[in-house]
């Protein structure tokens, strides 16, 4: 398995407020996957899509993005066939308000991982609303391993054993839940810090985090990770 990463540069043609960007973004990625079949019923349909995506960098003070400046977007997969679109053919795909100028393309090192930590809120999806109004925290940590499991096992086809331990330690970096618009609604989500075990089955779903998010709703720019290496370097 690998990682790929793609960094392109993103040309606003409107200004977009930071709480609008992230539909922004999928809106012209959606839009790119209707030009080739395939990727439009992968987008169609209910399944893990394997790709994620970060807020477009810099952030502004005030959170407003600009029209007419250049922003770099990350967006990271699994998938060789979309590392291949997300690098070349996504090229100057344009929508109302995003215009893609440029890619550059490489792949993340597997290393000694001791944490990851989202730079977007992680997600549970469901009709209940915020995780914590019904779930516990042993379910919540339980919830956040099996979704990577789940990935994991879709991804390479085989059936991860499950007695591991992920991580040692979990921390939630914000105090009160972090609201994410998505369609007419606004989903509850955390950003949290794994500290990851030795365990090479927890590296593995360490490493494939980065590419593929963790929690739900990862190709709508939820659960996109960073990682600090063991060796105190971080991506």
């Amino acid at each position: 398995m690998k990682v790929i990463q793609i960094r392109v540069k993103v040309l606003l043609k409107e200004n977009v407020e930071v709480d609008d960007i992230q539909s922004k973004v999928c809106g012209v990625i959606d839009y790119s996957f209707s030009k080739r079949e395939a990727l439009l019923k992968m987008h169609n349909t209910n399944m893990y899509k394997f790709y994620c995506f970060d807020l477009p960098y810099p952030v502004e003070v005030d959170k407003v993005y600009k029209k007419n400046k250049v922003y770099t977007l990350t967006i990271r997969t699994i998938d060789l066939n979309l590392g291949e679109f997300f690098s070349n053919s996504l090229l100057h795909t344009e929508t109302d308000f995003i215009k893609i100028l440029s890619s550059e393309v490489k792949i993340i090192p597997q290393k000694h991982i001791e944490k990851i930590y989202s730079l977007t809120p992680a997600i549970i999806k469901n009709e209940s609303g915020y995780w914590r109004d019904i779930m516990s925290i042993d379910d919540y940590e339980r919830r956040i391993k099996e979704n990577l499991i789940k990935k994991y096992n879709t991804i390479t086809g085989e059936k991860m054993d499950e007695d591991f331990r992920l991580f040692s330690k979990i921390d939630f970096k914000n105090r009160k839940p972090i609201s994410v618009k998505y369609k007419n609604i606004k989903l509850l989500g955390d950003k949290i810090n794994l500290y990851i075990t030795d365990d090479i089955r927890a590296q593995n779903l360490a490493y494939m985090s980065l590419g593929a998010g963790i929690m739900e709703m990862n190709s709508r720019g939820c659960g996109f990770v960073n990682c600090k290496f063991l060796k105190n370097e971080e991506y």
